[in-house]
């Protein structure tokens, strides 16, 4: 599992369901938290699942157009 923070952002990445439950239930046992549900965004980065391939991927075109104008 991955656990990805950025300022006030958490970001759980991980291959165990279960897991990642546990975790999310401690972190709002001892933060105030909201959970925002799967990630499609994080910093302007597009994520991408594929559950049938097992593929995680991610995809900077939204970042890139706005550095380049």
């Amino acid at each position: 599992m991955f656990l990805i923070i950025y300022v006030d952002n958490i970001l759980l990445v991980g291959n165990n369901l279960e897991m990642t439950k546990a975790t999310k239930k401690w972190l709002s046992s001892v933060f105030e938290m909201k959970d925002m549900g799967e990630a499609r965004y994080v910093l302007n980065v597009k994520i991408i699942i594929n559950q049938l391939k097992k593929l995680l991927g991610m995809c900077q075109e939204v970042y890139i157009k706005k550095a380049l104008e």
